[in-house]
């Protein structure tokens, strides 16, 4: 593995999820259902949250990402998995589309240091800031405040079979 693919940022360790490794996009997914499924089920309902697990984390929706310039990271601390993270750069801003932990690892201050991970990669790409939306009912608007983001704006994105995303869009510039 080369030091592309697998980065250590102080006790974290970020593995990057290659389109050439099968077991690890599946892996992903089964992950990111597990994560998700818990975090979203109480917010959107598991009707929708299903729709949306399938239409954005199955293997197939996580391998045609990678091919659109996604970029996946496994997060572990001590060899102990704890999250992911996925992000891909536009045209000027990183987007910032996932940044997950297990619920039991939410408020060991792991948030910081995956932004901060995710801030780097967004300057080697000459980058200067970060976007991302946030589900208006999640209570994670808080922690990106309290990390340094601002709303932009609200939007509604209708993402099929009479769903809706009904998020606020949050920008971090540095």
């Amino acid at each position: 593995m080369n030091i592309s693919e697998f980065t250590e940022v102080m006790y974290m360790n970020f593995e990057k999820l290659q389109l050439s490794d099968e077991s690890k996009i599946i892996e992903m997914s089964k992950m990111a259902t597990e994560i998700l499924r818990e975090h979203y089920d109480p917010i959107v309902g598991k009707t929708q949250n299903d729709y949306m697990l399938k239409k954005f984390q199955s293997a197939d929706s996580i391998r045609n990402q990678l091919e659109e310039g996604y970029q996946y990271y496994f997060v572990s601390e001590n060899g102990r998995s704890i999250g992911f993270l996925a992000f891909y750069p536009k045209t000027d801003f990183m987007y910032l589309s996932k940044l997950y932990l297990y619920k039991k690892e939410r408020g060991k201050g792991y948030s910081r240091n995956m932004l901060d991970f995710v801030i780097m990669k967004a300057k080697e790409e000459g980058l200067t800031a970060i976007e991302l939306n946030v589900n208006k009912h999640n209570s994670t608007t808080l922690i990106y405040e309290k990390l340094g983001f601002k709303i932009l704006r609200s939007e509604k994105n209708d993402i099929g079979q009479g769903y809706y995303m009904d998020d606020y869009v949050y920008r971090l510039e540095f």
